[in-house]
């Protein structure tokens, strides 16, 4: 996907892309002066506004590969992509706001782990943030490196410099401004984000020349691949194509059309509506929007509880637009430039069609907005892990706020060199060896268990320390055997045929490894003695008002 020669950049563009990046390093910085205490390093003194944390919000979710990857997914597979947002995320997001996040906000923690040793042990909270660092760590440099390919296959960057200068810079300022620093340089980059994508839509569409205009077009493009199809399924000796991948010609999807948001379970897509249903919206979005420690420790550094969930309910009204202004850019693309052998090329090749020179700047802005926003986040929830769940409980439980102050920094250095070094041996590695799937897939290993874990712990009082734990190892070993199992290499030697049909069944790892997790805990749980009453002040529970009852006696409040 080298596209660099249609995206040259003038100096307007560089001197548009300069001032963005002066303008988030200067606020990080006027920001970081003002910290004191550990509290203010990781959850900015819980004095940030509902506005700036439901962008950060946003902004976090967001990355600067997801404003390619979705286009191009929508690109080779269609809108069914926009689920991931439009069912996905809003529905979870209304949830967690208005049921779960009070709960943690009211208990006082700093990380979910932390909540979870409240309610049941600490080998429980030892096992999620472990998962967590290793995912948290290794994805800082896969974003790095992902980021950093993309900007130079699409304006001719070096990437090592890339790298090195990302990591430079997003390090800076989440070292020395923390939470803070992070919740409002992402709500300036998640307005510049979606002003400058709402920029490719609004030109696209007139490109096209109308809604109306790109519905023809698309029907002109899925006819022409079914006839193609038709042609190749006459040829007996010519098989029929078993699936779409990136880096070949997009492959024809299930009827009806590229504009349909349910495809049915066959389908050679990602997305089959089975998958969509149960992974996604029950799973595995609950699991990202209420137990991913990166998201829930913005709202719990909101300044009150209302705050709190009015940043989750502000987030949700935000994320109706992504699909909008990232996936129908992919159809916009597929209209204009049919042709195309790599769907992630499809909005980078937009922005050189559509953008004139001085304009293309403002798309680099907001790539590299998405791309910090992500890494940002993720760099100081990291450090937020290591003090607290590590450092704080099992070396030094007396450390004083001062000093968290210093750990949580030097914890930033130490990971942002990490994510560095990690990221620049993975340019010498190379892409077939499975490095970037086994990362994408990590979170289906462990999101549907925790998930099991922290929503039994928090609805059923019988659930029990004892049975957590095993159901949280045992949930984290079924999806990693799924994923190994379904592997070509050791299906083929075992003589079986694949688990699952469908390209990249992730959604599925994390359907089988929420119910296996949930049936070992039940089981274990009715087996074995309740844990002592003071584990139940942590069960959501109505008291005679309709209210949580649990949760305020969590945080000391009185009936």
């Amino acid at each position: 996907m080298l596209i660099a020669a249609t995206n040259v950049l003038t100096f307007p563009d560089y001197a548009v892309i300069l001032v963005y990046l002066l303008i988030t390093l200067g606020i990080g910085l006027a920001i970081g002066w003002r910290l004191k205490t550990g509290a203010d390093f990781f959850l900015g003194g819980r004095r940030l506004p509902w506005w700036a944390v439901g962008m950060s919000l946003v902004a976090t979710d967001i990355g600067g590969t997801d404003i390619i990857g979705v286009g191009g997914a929508a690109y080779s597979y269609g809108l069914a992509v926009a689920n991931f947002e439009w069912i996905g995320c809003v529905p979870a997001m209304i949830v967690g706001a208005f049921v779960f996040i009070p709960f943690f906000y009211r208990s006082g923690v700093y990380t979910v782990p932390e909540f979870l040793e409240r309610r049941y042990n600490a080998g429980v909270r030892s096992v999620t943030a472990a998962c967590w660092l290793i995912f948290m760590a290794c994805n800082l440099g896969i974003m790095l490196l992902a980021s950093a390919k993309m900007m130079s296959a699409v304006f001719g960057w070096n990437a090592e410099a890339c790298i090195i200068g990302t990591a430079l810079l997003v390090g800076g300022y989440t070292f020395v401004g923390g939470m803070a620093a992070v919740v409002y340089t992402d709500t300036l980059q998640c307005a510049v984000m979606i002003f400058g994508c709402l920029l490719i839509l609004v030109l696209g569409i007139v490109r096209v020349g109308g809604i109306g205009e790109l519905r023809e077009r698309l029907r002109e493009v899925e006819n022409r691949e079914a006839s193609i199809v038709a042609g190749v399924s006459a040829d007996a000796s010519l098989p029929l194509p078993q699936q779409a991948t990136r880096g070949s010609d997009p492959a024809p999807i299930d009827p009806p059309s590229r504009t349909s948001l349910i495809l049915p379970v066959d389908t050679q897509t990602p997305f089959p509506w089975p998958g969509i249903l149960f992974g996604l919206t029950l799973i595995l979005s609950p699991a990202y929007w209420i137990g991913n420690q990166a998201i829930v420790q913005r709202s719990l550094s909101a300044r009150s509880e209302f705050e709190a969930k009015a940043s989750y309910v502000w987030g949700a009204l935000l994320k109706n637009l992504i699909p909008l202004i990232v996936a129908i850019p992919g159809l916009i693309a597929l209209a204009l430039i049919p042709d195309l052998r790599d769907g992630d090329a499809a909005i980078p090749r937009l922005v050189g069609e559509l953008l004139p020179a001085g304009l293309r700047g403002l798309f680099v802005a907001a790539f590299l907005a998405a791309l910090m926003s992500s890494i940002d986040s993720y760099l100081n929830s990291a450090a937020t892990i290591v003090s607290h769940d590590l450092y704080k409980r099992f070396i030094r439980p007396d450390v004083s706020d001062e000093s968290l102050l210093r750990i949580g920094r030097g914890t930033t250095v130490a990971l942002g060199v990490w994510a560095l070094v990690f990221a620049l041996l993975l340019t010498r590695m190379s892409e077939q060896s499975g490095i970037y799937a086994i990362f994408q897939t990590l979170m289906a290993f462990f999101q549907g268990p925790t998930f099991a874990v922290l929503l039994l712990g928090i609805l059923w009082y019988r659930a029990t320390g004892k049975a957590a734990l095993i159901a949280l190892l045992c949930g984290i070993s079924t999806a990693i055997s799924l994923y190994a199992l379904n592997q070509p290499a050791v299906f083929r030697t075992l003589g079986w045929e694949p688990l699952f049909r469908i390209q990249d069944p992730f959604l599925y790892f994390s359907i089988w490894s929420f119910l296996v997790t949930a049936t070992v805990l039940v089981t274990i749980s009715l087996l074995s003695p309740p844990d002592p009453p003071e584990k139940l002040r942590y069960v959501f529970r109505f008291d005679s008002r309709g209210r949580n009852a649990s949760s305020r006696a969590a945080s000391g409040e009185s009936s």
